[in-house]
Formats: C-alpha cells, sequence, structure tokens
C-alpha cells in the first residue's frame, strides 16, 4: 500500500487561463497560489485541495479522457440554490440537479471549458 494523504490536485488543459480564473474565483471563491505564463495553481477556501490549470497544454481541453466528472461537497444541503445560481453567475451551464437521496442534493454543470463538475452535499457517515 502506498501511503498517502489523498488526492491532493488535479491538473485541467484550458482554452483562456484567465476565463477559467475568473469561473472558479466567482464560483468557488478560489484564490491564486502560484502564476506563470500559461499556467496557475489555485485553492478553494479552507481546503488542502489544489486545481492546476494549463492554457494550451492540450489540443481538447473539456475532454476528459475517461474521467467522468469531478466534484465539490457543500457544507450545507441548504447551499445548493445559491451554487445553482453561482455557477450560472459565473458561465457556467447546468446539465442535472436533483437529489441522491431526501436531503442530499446535488447539481452537475459544466465549466466554461466544458468539464463536467459536480456540486453536492452528503450527510456525514453516508
Amino acid at each position: 500500500m502506498i501511503r498517502t494523504l489523498g488526492l491532493t490536485h488535479l491538473a485541467l488543459a484550458v482554452r483562456d487561463l484567465d476565463r477559467t480564473l475568473r469561473f472558479y474565483q466567482q464560483a468557488f471563491g478560489t484564490r491564486v497560489l502560484h502564476r506563470e505564463e500559461g499556467r496557475a495553481e489555485v485553492n478553494t477556501p479552507g481546503a488542502n485541495d489544489i486545481i492546476t490549470f494549463v492554457e494550451g497544454d492540450s489540443p481538447d481541453p473539456g475532454q476528459t479522457g475517461g474521467i467522468a466528472h469531478f466534484g465539490f461537497r457543500l457544507v450545507s444541503p441548504d447551499d445548493i440554490a445559491a451554487a445553482v445560481a453561482e455557477v450560472e453567475r459565473a458561465g457556467g451551464t447546468v446539465e442535472e440537479g436533483g437529489e441522491f437521496v431526501p436531503g442530499e442534493p446535488y447539481v452537475f454543470f459544466r465549466d466554461p471549458d466544458g468539464y463536467l463538475i459536480e456540486v453536492w452535499f452528503e450527510k456525514e457517515g453516508a
């Protein structure tokens, strides 16, 4: 077994780094940790995650190569409507929403590059 601290980051190819940074900052409050020409690393408030955005690294940004989606877990189920509004305001496109089971809402949406992202709430111990 490989001992790790869990999944810490993912890297996404993007078409327009500035547009992508604006979207994730508005929708999720990300902050830029490091930026250089064509590349930026951000994280979300209160988390130890890192998302790396690489401009022009792939001929097909938004293509997931077998990864169906990635997700952000909500603090409260009451935040789902605000999450939908913020995603749309930031320029994302809602694909589907509902509840997995009563009290566990979710929404799937696409970011400006077409990546499928899930925002959901899961009860503790579920």
